[in-house]
């Protein structure tokens, strides 16, 4: 799916909500609206899209409100016309419904966030892709990359996250995710994540790292600096004993700039801390700051032995 997609599919959503009377999440919508020109050129394009079908169906009436923010009122009425439009169609026939699901993708260097129901949201990280439920905001499915999740618990709908073959169920939680080709690794700052309750039934507490090779029922618990979750979103990204190969994936995703390994240095382990910033300006300045050799490629930025 396309970036320009990805913003339709999500102002369709934003669209559809905005429309409930009982929607009240302003400061959100105005929060997405703000991200990117082209969120709001996009939400409008919806109202546009439908404005035939929702001239068909009775006026949708929505007042002034005075304490919204500005350009909210007159996107709210677009919201209900859409909404309208949508009842009204279906009530034809002639609407073909929306898929179940929509995608949330970021590119290298990008950073994203999702707002969910209630004060639970998404924070991808670059050349991440997330799949969401419209139906049920409570469940998630990590494709790739690497994402924040901060979630409201429901102990009546707890929030379940699939990642390639594992399951993760919140119990109220603040907890970072990355979904590799290779294993899953979460990690928990606030409250508790339950990992595969069909299979290991593990529970990961604030402090705790657990990795876990996709397909296997082995896993690996370790301690880590609460505040190391999520840090990315600091722009700085920290290392305990991470493979070469690993770090190179991480420092493409964040920075934007494509790194690759030596094939003879893949495997090698290394700890450190690094802003991204300073490698956005110089590739090479990670070198000293990692001990590794970094040469440029033509095609990636490639760090290996010295």
């Amino acid at each position: 799916m396309t970036l320009d997609e990805t913003i339709r599919d999500q102002a369709v959503a934003w669209a559809v909500r905005t429309g409930d009377p009982s929607f009240d999440d302003w400061e959100g919508f105005t929060c997405w609206l703000e991200q990117d020109p082209a969120h709001a050129r996009a939400y409008d394009e919806i109202g546009i899209a439908v404005a035939g079908a929702a001239d068909a169906l009775p006026a949708v009436a929505v007042p002034q409100n005075d304490d919204e923010p500005a350009g909210v009122s007159r996107r709210r009425w677009l919201g209900g016309a859409v909404a309208a439009a949508i009842a009204g169609l279906a009530a034809y026939g002639a609407w073909q419904a929306m898929p179940g699901t929509y995608t949330v993708e970021t590119a290298p260097g990008e950073m994203q966030i999702v707002e969910l129901d209630g004060q639970s949201r998404i924070e991808l990280a670059g050349g991440t892709r997330v799949v969401l439920d419209r139906n049920d905001p409570r469940r998630a499915s990590l494709e790739r990359g690497l994402a924040l999740f901060t979630i409201e618990h429901d102990p009546a709908a707890p929030f379940t996250l699939a990642a390639g073959e594992d399951t993760l169920v919140d119990i109220g939680t603040v907890f970072e995710v990355k979904n590799t080709p290779g294993e899953l690794t979460l990690s928990v700052s606030e409250g508790a994540v339950v990992f595969n309750p069909d299979r290991q039934n593990i529970e990961v507490t604030p402090g705790q790292k657990l990795t876990s090779a996709h397909g296997s029922e082995q896993y690996q618990l370790a301690a880590l600096r609460e505040s190391q979750v999520g840090e990315w979103r600091e722009g700085r990204l920290t290392f305990d004993e991470a493979r070469l190969e690993d770090v190179a994936a991480d420092l493409s995703r964040l920075s934007g700039i494509e790194f690759s390994v030596s094939a003879r240095s893949a495997e090698r382990r290394l700890s450190g801390s690094v802003m991204i910033e300073p490698v956005r300006r110089d590739p090479r300045s990670i070198g000293p700051l990692l001990g590794v050799g970094v040469r440029d490629t033509g095609a990636s930025w490639e760090i290996g032995t010295q």
